[in-house]
């Protein structure tokens, strides 16, 4: 995890920018609306009605003007971050003007009707005949494939924009803000959500225990490899991708190579994944929506490829359910995987110290160098506290409002919540720049591969598919009113 000279790292930048959204929209709780001037994306014909203020309150922008004020709260906000982490702030004011342009075109360009309408009455609305029925949100894989073209075949603007590729950062603020809309979600539903909160914590024996070792059993035992290579393997394959193979690396004081190594595999094994498994979801599992949210969380690794995939997982299968005559409610798949995928963060602290415990102890041995309690909270994910606590907030302001308050917090987490889809969207491009398929293939990193490539597709995916079947099936999420 990068952290500056000053101390501060993505983890708690992601909090406060992320709190800061969130204290904003609930000023709509007062009688101000302060975040309605925040961009939306609709699904379109006429490209020109395709943006929109959140709020009517601020219809007298209009698109393009909600889209330039958005741009430049976006960009004040994300620069002053940057500083913080001792950045060039010019070189990411720059870059990040690039990436959030690019990501947004590629929203509204994934928002134009033969992409995303998804029902036979919106086919008659808007006077088309065919769609590939992928809801706006496919604008997300628009920005995921724009983003791999940049970072294979531009590399120089690959590199020129690269101080502001920082998906990492982009998806904990998303996550943050994500808190305050699945908090709404739940209040309405409070048993099925406190349900799925106990199924979650499965996650925790099926990752740490289950999967750790057979990764690391396979490392060391089929392809060789040394502790110090296998264990950080084995948490980035396991656990949480990058976040856990670079906690591991410190933990077990392996050189810098090691975890920057298998970092760079699990984003490009990351990429497969959400290409391919959101469809699978949704070809097999559309009656099992829960299931396929869980599979999700469990199955993809880095929180952003994750929650990604629970994003658009939860579009196509709302899309397939609605053209069926079934309409769910929106959140709950993707509230499944957000829970499942904090659920494991939260340990990813515990089992560096653990790990450190027995390495410091047990395999290397070194005088005066021992595990410290503090590093289980030096690796904690501090964007876990910033989840937990917008989902905490708007759960009891729910839970105890009138009647005339509650459809004011349910619009204010729905501004907040526009924020969230920026955030997204800029993940997935990111997420594609940083892909470089043959600066991988150039590092010569075939065995780590095969070994990702064995244990992902022979093992992790389809242990993970038969836990959330076990923990989730016949769960389904509310019918929208």
């Amino acid at each position: 995890m990068e952290r500056a000279a000053s101390g501060w790292n993505e983890d708690w930048l992601a909090v406060w920018i992320g709190l800061l959204v969130f204290a904003l929209a609930l000023g709509m709780l007062a009688g101000a609306d302060t975040l309605g001037w925040v961009v939306t994306t609709g699904v379109w014909t006429d490209v020109t009605k395709a943006l929109a203020p959140a709020s009517k309150v601020y219809a007298g922008l209009g698109g393009l003007g909600a889209l330039v004020a958005t741009y430049v709260a976006l960009t004040v906000a994300m620069t002053i971050g940057a500083s913080f982490l001792g950045l060039d702030v010019k070189r990411f004011a720059l870059g990040f003007t690039a990436v959030f342009a690019i990501s947004y075109l590629c929203w509204i360009a994934g928002s134009q009707a033969n992409l995303a309408v998804t029902t036979p009455a919106d086919l008659q609305k808007f006077g088309i005949g065919w769609s590939l029925k992928l809801t706006n949100e496919g604008g997300y894989i628009v920005a995921l494939l724009a983003g791999l073209v940049i970072g294979n075949f531009m590399p120089g603007v690959a590199a020129w924009m690269s101080e502001a590729v920082r998906p990492e950062w982009y998806i904990k603020t998303a996550i943050v803000i994500l808190g305050g809309f699945l908090g709404i979600t739940a209040a309405e539903k409070l048993s099925l959500a406190t349900s799925l909160m106990f199924r979650g914590l499965a996650a925790i024996v099926e990752a740490y225990l289950i999967y750790w070792a057979v990764v690391y059993y396979i490392a060391r035992k089929w392809f060789r490899f040394s502790r110090e290579w296998a264990a950080p393997l084995a948490s980035g394959i396991s656990i949480c991708g990058v976040s856990a193979a670079i906690a591991t690396g410190g933990a077990i004081r392996a050189r810098p190579v090691v975890p920057v190594m298998v970092a760079s595999l699990v984003v490009i094994f990351a990429v497969v994944e959400l290409v391919v498994l959101p469809f699978a979801a949704q070809a097999f599992l559309a009656h099992e929506p829960m299931v396929a949210g869980a599979w999700m969380g469990l199955a993809v690794k880095t929180d952003g490829a994750a929650l990604a995939s629970g994003g658009i997982t939860e579009a196509l299968i709302l899309a397939k359910a609605s053209a069926e005559g079934i309409n769910y409610q929106k959140g709950w798949i993707l509230g499944t995987t957000a829970t499942v995928k904090i659920f494991i963060d939260i340990f990813i602290g515990i089992w560096a110290f653990v790990l450190a415990y027995i390495w410091t102890t047990r395999i290397n041995v070194r005088e005066g160098d021992k595990a410290r309690a503090g590093e289980i909270w030096e690796r904690f994910p501090k964007f876990i506290l910033g989840y937990v606590l917008t989902f905490a907030v708007v759960l009891s302001l729910a839970l105890g409002a009138s009647a005339d308050l509650t459809p004011k917090l349910r619009a204010a987490m729905g501004e907040a919540n526009a924020f969230r889809g920026i955030f997204f969207v800029m993940t997935f491009f990111t997420i594609g720049v940083m892909s470089n398929f043959r600066k991988l293939r150039e590092e010569g990193i075939g065995r780590l591969a095969a070994v990702y490539l064995l244990s992902l597709f022979g093992f992790v995916i389809w242990v993970g598919l038969a836990i959330s079947f076990i923990f989730f099936a016949g769960v389904k999420p509310p019918l929208a009113s």
